[in-house]
């Protein structure tokens, strides 16, 4: 029986969450998850995290990949290779993003895309609240 378009987003939203999660676990900083279900017909959400240097970005990549394949989400491609400032998988309806920290003030996704609601992940997922001094 297919799924329904709820049962869909349902399911795209707790794995983005998780990949938020992972890009933390992978010291990702400042990661979100934006909800971009009411704004475009292109891609349900965006998880946007920064990185520290290009081969912990590119380490973040091949795990989120690892992590949403076993999900069922099949990556339609990475953007940004080398030293890339900003790695871009596209899973068809989640996006995550990882940018270095000049490329993430630079693009400012989180501001162009202003009207996208952002999403707890951690409340989501039922983990408890980010430390305010946790990364300093």
């Amino acid at each position: 029986m297919p799924l329904t378009l709820e049962t869909q987003r349902q399911q795209s939203l707790d794995d983005a969450c998780r990949c938020a999660q992972l890009a933390e676990d992978f010291r990702g900083r400042d990661t979100v998850v934006l909800d971009l279900t009411e704004i475009t017909p292109i891609v349900d959400f965006f998880v946007i995290t920064t990185g520290v240097n290009p081969r912990q970005m590119r380490s973040l990549a091949e795990e989120a990949r690892t992590l949403l394949k076993a999900r069922g989400h099949a990556s339609r491609g990475i953007e940004g290779d080398g030293d890339a400032a900003w790695l871009l998988l596209d899973f068809g309806d989640i996006v995550l993003h990882v940018f270095s920290s000049q490329a993430r003030a630079t693009y400012d996704l989180e501001h162009l895309w202003a009207d996208a609601k952002r999403i707890d992940w951690r409340e989501h997922l039922g983990l408890p609240a980010a430390r305010i001094n946790e990364r300093l």
